[in-house]
């Protein structure tokens, strides 16, 4: 099952991202899957609880979106979607194409949760308006534009 692995390597990501913007959670982690990339969906939704446990993503929600499968006819040139057992060219038909995406695996957004108060004046945040004694977690976006998931190195598992 080296969907564990690849989870594994996804924490170790989300861990770094977490670490760059100073956040304290995160709620919301949402994965990118081609058909052709070798995961099962389920099996890395069932695996994500065992890798994310005791880490700042426990609690975070996987979403897995599918992305389609497209190819570029090698001889038109003309792009279309496809399926996974009939990779050919809608336009003219032919078989000779080049995938274009569909066997991807990659993070695609995380949202964190940050304190957004100042340190040096808690009931202040980073535009100097007045909050409540209660600190507020603010929940932010952060988009990685291809960022590939491998598995992690040195787990074992093959």
């Amino acid at each position: 099952m080296h969907e564990l692995a690849i989870c594994q390597s996804l924490i170790n990501q989300l861990e770094n991202i977490a670490t760059e913007r100073n956040a304290q959670s995160i709620s919301l982690v949402v994965v990118g899957m081609g058909p052709l990339s070798g995961v099962e969906a389920q099996l890395l939704k069932n695996a994500y609880p065992i890798a994310s446990a005791g880490t700042i993503a426990e609690k975070a929600e996987l979403v897995i979106e599918q992305l389609p499968i497209k190819v570029k006819c090698n001889d038109c040139g003309c792009e279309s979607d496809a399926t996974p057992n009939k990779l050919i060219c809608k336009q003219c038909g032919n078989w000779r194409t080049t995938l274009i995406s569909g066997d991807e695996l990659m993070l695609m957004s995380v949202e964190l949760e940050k304190d957004d108060t100042d340190k040096n004046h808690p009931n202040i945040n980073k535009s100097g308006i007045n909050k409540p004694d209660k600190s507020k977690l603010e929940k932010t976006q952060a988009s990685h534009s291809a960022t590939e998931l491998k598995p992690a190195a040195n787990t074992g598992l093959h």
